[in-house]
């Protein structure tokens, strides 16, 4: 693709030898090479072993026919049934366009947690995130190049979603819209967008849904509803199921949509206006340069948006951004009236700022308003 940027960032160990190895043994041995010291001596063995097995790959190279080769992709967690999917239909096509043989390893968790993983020393070449402030986070610790938008299809948005409301079955509370989340003596369960970036979206799904001089009282008052916050939208899900607390939960289309796939039919409501719920993609710039996998991670990260990788997402509940299969499952997403984008509030820099950092920064307008409305209740 153009503009996509190339580089050399090396690690000084071969990087066929780092696609036979896990990234975390990569990882202990790279810090037991840099330890010095005592460990001296069986840093030189491991260094001479590792020359020896990057001789015995010679001929693993990323883009030839010959060998195999490794890359890893880190999602957040219920994206794990559509690459279940796309990853074998990947790796046929790579290998009929090259005749290489490509495996794509996938690690799977909470967005935030990925997000930290790979600061930490993931070695994922793709990451597929929740929200793009967590790849941002990646690119802060100079892991991602900036502009990673500009250099991805459809400016990084892979899939989109919407926030959805579930209620009891039946919905004997008659909710149909976000103000029903106000009444007085309702309960509502949401995560605690402080711990959760899930449920950031729910936040600002719900400051989104009145006018801006009325969104901080309203906010407030369905924050009042909220008898506890969970740190994240798995144990959000487990409050409002599992331990029956709760009249209503603020929750992701995609979530209802794959409940219902696996047999468990919810009763819930798509109210508008909502928030445009997009997950972003990136290649790991820097683990891709040291490995020499960028060529296969930036076609995966194309494949993403085929027709055919879109579907799979779409068949589990994501409202694909590919306009042939958008209009195919037109019949399950129905469209939103009024649909706010991140940014449209200002973008993730701004929202962050504005309602969810730990600090004020510089005025109290510009402070923490979550932590505000916390003092409130």
């Amino acid at each position: 693709m153009g503009g996509r940027r190339t580089g050399g960032i090396r690690s000084g160990i071969p990087w066929q030898v780092e696609m036979i190895l896990s990234s975390r043994l990569m990882a202990g041995i790279q810090r037991l090479l840099a330890s010095g010291g005592r460990w001296l001596g069986m840093g030189s063995l491991i260094f001479g072993l590792l020359l020896g097995l990057g001789g015995c790959a010679g001929d693993m190279g990323s883009g030839g026919s010959k060998g195999e080769v490794a890359i890893l992709l880190a999602s957040f967690a219920v994206t794990r049934d559509a690459y279940r999917q796309i990853i074998p239909a990947f790796e046929a096509d790579w290998l009929a366009k090259t005749g290489q043989r490509v495996r794509v390893e996938s690690s799977y968790g909470g967005s935030a947690t990925q997000s930290r993983a790979v600061i930490d020393g993931l070695d994922a070449d793709v990451v597929a995130l929740a929200l793009a402030l967590d790849v941002e986070r990646i690119v802060a610790a100079g892991l991602i190049q900036p502009g990673w938008e500009v250099r991805t299809p459809n400016q990084g948005i892979v899939t989109r979603s919407v926030a959805v409301i579930v209620t009891r079955e039946g919905n004997p509370q008659g909710i149909r819209s976000w103000s029903d989340l106000a009444r007085p003596g309702l309960q509502v369960v949401t995560a605690n967008p402080k711990t959760s970036g899930g449920a950031r979206w729910n936040f600002l799904a719900l400051w989104s849904a009145v006018p801006e001089p009325q969104a901080l009282a309203f906010t407030t008052q369905v924050y009042k509803n909220v008898r506890i916050l969970p740190r994240d939208s798995r144990e959000a899900t487990d409050v409002f199921f599992q331990k029956g607390q709760g009249d209503a939960l603020i929750t992701y289309e995609h979530e209802v949509i794959l409940a219902g796939l696996r047999g468990q039919s919810l009763s819930y409501v798509v109210p508008s206006p909502n928030i445009s719920i997009d997950n972003p993609v990136a290649v790991v710039d820097a683990n891709v340069d040291r490995k020499g996998t960028r060529a296969v991670a930036e076609a995966f990260v194309d494949y993403l948006f085929t027709p055919e990788a879109q579907r799979a997402f779409a068949e589990v509940g994501f409202r694909p951004v590919e306009p042939t299969v958008a209009q195919e499952f037109a019949w399950r997403y129905p469209p939103v009236e009024k649909l706010v984008t991140v940014a449209d509030l200002g973008g993730w820099e701004v929202v962050q700022n504005r309602f969810f950092a730990d600090r004020v920064s510089g005025t109290e307008s510009f402070g923490a308003l979550f932590d505000r409305i916390q003092a409130q209740l």
